[in-house]
């Protein structure tokens, strides 16, 4: 990613506003105080503000991804117009096709890393005690995970392109001082999320011990969101746009199609008594209800997820016994039936299955996918590829990765 410089100038342009003369006698002159300049931003007042925009980061990068992350984990197959979207459903993702992606992923994990040392220095020794403290450095852990899970390399500030895995660490750094100052803060949301943040990077890590430990604090009915809004366009999820406004992605012909499940809803859409076309006219239209809103959040992290965080650890110490418990719970929460199994290998036919079920359109399918393909076992990614490569334009901004694959 191309460097910024701390002190650039912010484009945070000041509302227009239209007066009408009232009362002709009375002179209603306005002063447009033009742009904040970066150092505007460095007041205890700004750091809501400045916290809540690396919010407002990720989620962009996140809602944005969404649609091209689920055709090429196979949750979603392509019935639309957009030529990108189509090769990712093919499961060819180019760096051509990958430009925006890139770009925000690395803008919401660049704005919480700098906004966090900017705090740091505008609020000196408040900063362990400040209630956006914690918050930040969340929402640097997951733009770190969210990359770590999706690039096929990491690329920190105009340096060379690293294993992905680093983006690993770098959260469970962040979500461990996420950790440390939300239990000091007594605010329990917060500690929940760091954990489960943590136990997430853990896993991704191969850390299956420390991964379950903190998974096993986290109560099952957490929740933490990426929020998007109605407001504008920019705070709308994509996702949501593209099978609501439009019908450039559908259900149908997905695994999920023969095997209903209620934690994958989606509805049949028919004309009459026959079922409409997507945006390209040929491909059966089936619209995915998990987001029915332009402005319904996306979990970053959730109990039910370290439900099987727990099992998939289990299962790595071949107790198959405990895995089936842990899959269960989570069944039992979402009003289902228990499986059964008595192999590791069954086991596992599950646990990939359920952790498609829970996690299904949150832009979490491709690594897991990613992760069993190179253990041999799952091969749904086989041929295809298994993430998103360094950009074309950080390629030719950036001499240190220009001859990376």
């Amino acid at each position: 990613m191309t460097a910024f410089s701390a002190m650039s100038r912010r484009a945070v342009p000041a509302a227009t506003i239209a007066l009408a003369t009232l009362l002709g006698a009375c002179d209603l002159k306005v002063t447009n105080p033009g742009p904040l300049l970066d150092t505007d931003l460095n007041n205890a007042s700004a750091i809501p503000a400045l916290v809540n925009g690396m919010g407002g980061d990720l989620s962009n990068a996140i809602g944005n991804y969404l649609t091209r992350g689920s055709l090429a984990a196979l949750e979603l197959r392509h019935s639309g117009n957009f030529a990108a979207e189509r090769k990712f459903a093919a499961g060819d993702i180019a760096p051509e096709d990958v430009n925006g992606d890139w770009a925000r992923m690395h803008t919401a994990r660049y704005v919480a890393e700098a906004g966090l040392v900017r705090m740091k220095t505008v609020l000196g020794d408040a900063f362990e005690t400040n209630a956006n403290t914690p918050r930040a450095y969340l929402y640097a852990g997951f733009a770190n995970r969210f990359l770590g899970e999706n690039v096929c390399n990491a690329v920190y500030d105009g340096g060379p392109a690293l294993p992905s895995s680093t983006h690993f660490v770098r959260a469970e750094s962040l979500f461990t001082r996420a950790l440390t100052i939300a239990r000091a803060l007594n605010n329990t949301a917060l500690t929940n999320a760091a954990l489960a943040g943590r136990a997430q990077v853990y896993a991704n890590q191969g850390k299956w011990t420390e991964a379950a430990a903190d998974a096993a604090l986290v109560p099952v009915a957490f929740r933490h969101n990426a929020v998007f809004s109605i407001n504008t366009t920019r705070e709308n999820m994509d996702l949501a746009t593209q099978t609501i406004s439009r019908r450039e992605v559908t259900v149908w012909n997905t695994v999920w199609v023969a095997d209903r499940d209620s934690r994958v809803p989606y509805d049949t859409v028919k004309t009459g008594t026959t079922i409409t076309k997507g945006q390209d006219g040929a491909t059966n239209f089936f619209r995915q209800r998990k987001y029915i809103t332009l402005g319904d959040p996306v979990a970053l992290a959730k109990g039910t997820e370290m439900l099987l965080i727990r099992a998939e650890a289990a299962l790595r110490a071949n107790d198959v016994t405990n895995a089936m418990l842990f899959i269960n719970q989570g069944r039992t929460a979402a009003a289902l039936a228990p499986l059964t199994a008595t192999t590791v290998a069954d086991a596992y036919v599950h646990l990939m299955r359920e952790r498609g079920a829970v996690l299904w359109l949150e832009g979490r399918r491709l690594f897991d996918l990613r992760r069993w393909l190179a253990e041999g076992r799952n091969t749904s990614l086989q041929g295809r590829s298994t993430c998103i490569p360094i950009s074309l334009e950080e390629r030719g901004a950036n001499p240190n990765v220009s001859g990376a694959q």
